[in-house]
């Protein structure tokens, strides 16, 4: 067994050039190493063998796609991804004795990757009212505790049932037919906080929640954006795709305020230029833009599209398409024309001359896709942005056809299956009546509570319950101190978890930890070994199968948790829903599955073949399920994000050596930062007009409106090539400063991309706490 880390060092900061390329042999180096810090070379060699191939584990990294099946590598998996698989495979563990030396209160203050390092979690605990520690708590007496809480609520609406991309689809369609059942639609996720605004804006245009394109139309595309995205660190497998499109003649703009290394250059550790060549350059032309100002610059694109169609009538715009599949055109181009040349140079940063020669990139390309990430959906005007960005797609036709669409790259591995199975606060009624008809009872129909919400109505005192499926809320989320008072506010509080995180040392009155078994691990039930399904960006399902034994005997499955929580919650009020034969048989909830959602027919059948299930796409076929029954262009108020005279613009970001929440080292090498997690990365232009210096301490303090200031203390200043104007710093050290109520408007994500922050010069180094 691995020894969990003790007391953690203090940071020494270093920093070095940042990279100017991605991935090649140190990926290879990291990836081992780390997974060999964790577990055995037997186990390494287990998940890393299996991982993404047919019938082995998904990752539980990105939901980025896999290749179809004859086409994967053996090694077909990134270096994060080694890490994260090797993470929860770890040797490491921790029970009773771990909680027994340290109290929740001590444990509040260790760091994120201090707690993540302890171990696998291997026994169900309970926190007490005024106890300061976990204890023991059997299986049965934690469900009885848990059913009891439930079932003495005033309302269903009082319970929160929070889901990460973690679960499987069949855990996430097992939650949410609970928490249906149950009376309430309180459905949070983390899409809430990540995509969101993807859903809002694409479901208003063209009538789909989710992206249209396949790897294959990637890999066949004239021109890809990739727009507010870092694939090297956050989806590198992406890198691959983009290198196969660079191979087949694509040429790929890279829009970001920061020079990421995987966007300069990609060296593939599976092919010998990679290796010993110098790799593929990736983006032929990078637009480093000013935070926010993605919707100038596609409205500045838009406008010169319209005046390249007024030159050349009928040889620009396809005239056909937006005729007979789309809806508004002539408002929006009426209203393109009104957005001023000087407003979208200032919102954007860039040149005329810059914005002009992508237009002429356009203008030779047959076959356009823009990939985006949360560097667009965390804003105020996110959906707008996201809205425009369909606008420039339909003009040329870039819609439905092979080589062209729309991709939202989603962050975490199944986040978009569970909206499928139904995690959402706001289902549409065709959902509802799907499960009615199939279960016999009627769903709740008013809109439950989303993220955001969530944490307002526990601050408020209207939640008194808040279960989690996977996940570490209190991290993922915003403002950070109204978080933790929101969730201290709850009567009970409970996780199903694989290893500790923050959100465990942030109790209601009653806290339980329900460890669970991890995506890795065998899982046997009572009519056999069974395996999962998941969902990918590209909406495909395929399955994934564990091949480890078990972190404890103790470990309950997600979905033997949830079916035993609804059994002894639900009994005698008026369900027929089969839950014990649900966590017998996987299969069993698949059939069920298989009569709500569309396209997931003959599931069973269907899923174990090779690649799985590809979902139909509506849009693909012509078929626009909005509003209006056509492709819908709209007319975007410009918007523009603007700070007071030494303020900066921050934005949040992941280092290259994190997971989400979890930091797996103090290290960022993409970017040149080693031993310290605790940087603000500026401009040097904007250092020397702060009157600042490098490695100066500074405390970062945002400002929103009549809120009080929010402020994240003990930071160093590190000048980095970022646009005027704007900084970075790491999440989630930083969600602080994100108010809770600034959010976008629709979609209510929080705005993690735009916040509005002084560097307030501090006498000495910080003495906060490490979190």
């Amino acid at each position: 067994m691995k020894k969990a880390p003790g007391d953690e060092p203090n940071e020494a900061l270093t920093v070095t050039p940042p990279k100017k390329w991605a991935a090649g042999v140190p990926a290879v180096a990291h990836a081992l190493g780390y997974s060999l810090e964790e577990t055995s070379v037997r186990r390494t060699g287990e998940t890393l063998l299996t991982m993404n191939q047919v019938g082995g584990i998904d990752c539980p990294g990105c939901a980025w796609a896999d290749p179809s099946p004859g086409n994967r590598h053996r090694n077909e998996y990134c270096e994060n991804g080694a890490k994260h698989i090797n993470d929860e495979a770890t040797s490491r563990r921790i029970g009773a004795d771990f909680f027994r030396e340290h109290t929740v209160s001590e444990l509040g203050r260790r760091s994120d990757k201090w707690l993540n390092q302890q171990g696998r979690l291997t026994e169900p605990m309970v926190k007490r009212p005024g106890s300061d520690s976990y204890q023991p708590i059997s299986w049965h007496d934690a469900f009885d505790l848990l059913a009891s809480e439930l079932r003495s609520l005033d309302s269903p609406d009082e319970a929160v049932f929070y889901t990460s991309g973690r679960a499987s689809n069949e855990a996430a369609f097992a939650l949410q037919l609970f928490a249906r059942a149950l009376g309430t639609n309180n459905l949070p996720d983390c899409s809430n906080m990540c995509h969101e605004s993807s859903g809002f804006a694409l479901h208003e245009t063209l009538g789909t929640g989710k992206g249209t394109v396949s790897l294959d139309d990637l890999h066949h595309a004239d021109l890809i954006f990739v727009v507010g995205q870092n694939p090297g660190t956050n989806h590198p497998r992406q890198l691959s795709a983009l290198e196969e499109a660079k191979r087949n003649g694509a040429r790929i703009i890279a829009v970001n305020p920061l020079p990421e290394a995987g966007l300069l250059r990609f060296k593939n550790p599976q092919k010998p230029s990679g290796v010993i060549g110098k790799g593929t350059q990736i983006a032929d032309r990078f637009l480093h833009i000013r935070n926010g100002g993605d919707l100038a610059l596609f409205q500045g694109i838009n406008r010169l599209l319209l005046e390249a169609e007024d030159a050349r009538p009928g040889e620009v715009l396809a005239r056909d398409f937006i005729e007979s599949d789309t809806k508004g055109f002539e408002e929006f181009a009426e209203h393109a024309r009104t957005i001023g040349w000087d407003d979208i140079l200032a919102a954007t940063g860039l040149a005329r001359e810059e914005i002009e020669q992508v237009r002429d990139e356009v203008l030779g390309s047959r076959r356009v896709i823009v990939c985006w990430a949360m560097g667009i959906t965390q804003h105020k005007h996110a959906v707008p942005t996201i809205r425009e960005i369909v606008n420039f797609l339909l003009l040329r036709g870039n819609i439905g056809r092979a080589g062209t669409g729309a991709c939202p790259v989603r962050g975490h591995s199944n986040v978009q299956g569970d909206r499928t199975m139904g995690i959402w606060e706001q289902m549409p009624d065709d959902f509802l009546d799907a499960l009615q008809t199939e279960f016999g009872f009627d769903p709740p129909r008013a809109h439950g509570l989303d993220s955001v919400n969530s944490i307002r109505a526990m601050r408020e005192g209207r939640i008194k319950f808040f279960l989690a499926l996977a996940g570490n809320f209190v991290r993922a989320a915003p403002d950070s101190a109204i978080t933790e008072d929101a969730m201290r506010n709850c009567r009970l509080t409970a996780h199903i978890s694989t290893k500790l995180n923050r959100s465990h040392t942030v109790c209601g009155e009653t806290a339980l930890i329900l460890p669970t078994l991890g995506r890795t691990e065998v899982d046997i039930q009572a009519d056999g070994e069974q395996f999962v399904t998941v969902e990918n960006s590209m909406s495909e399902v395929h399955t994934s199968q564990g091949r480890l034994q078990p972190a404890s005997p103790l470990l309950l499955s997600e979905i033997s948790i949830l079916c035993r929580l609804a059994r002894r919650t639900l009994d005698g009020r008026g369900t027929d829903i089969p839950w014990e034969q649900f966590e017998a048989d996987y299969g069993a909830i698949r059939d069920h599955i298989s009569r709500i959602v569309p396209g997931l027919h003959d599931f069973n059948r269907r899923v174990t073949r090779p690649g799985g299930i590809q979902l139909p796409n509506a849009v693909n076929e012509g078929v626009y399920h909005n509003d209006v029954g056509k492709a819908l262009f709209t007319a975007n108020d410009f918007a523009m994000l603007r700070a007071p005279e030494g303020y900066l613009l921050l934005q949040t970001l992941r280092s290259h050596d994190q997971w989400n929440t979890v930091p797996y080292t103090s290290n960022d090498r993409y970017r040149g930062i080693h031993g310290s997690r605790r940087v603000v990365l500026v401009n040097p232009e904007d250092v020397a007009a702060l009157g600042l210096s490098e490695g100066q301490h500074v405390d970062l303090v945002s400002v929103w409106g009549d809120d009080p200031e929010r402020r994240a203390e003990g930071f160093r200043v590190v000048s980095y090539p970022t646009t005027r104007g704007c900084a970075a710093a790491y999440y989630p050290e930083t969600n602080v400063l994100v108010p809770l109520d600034s959010v976008a408007d629709k979609s209510n994500q929080p705005t993690s991309k735009a916040i509005v922050v002084r560097l307030e010069p501090v006498a000495s180094p910080a003495t906060a706490s490490p979190r």
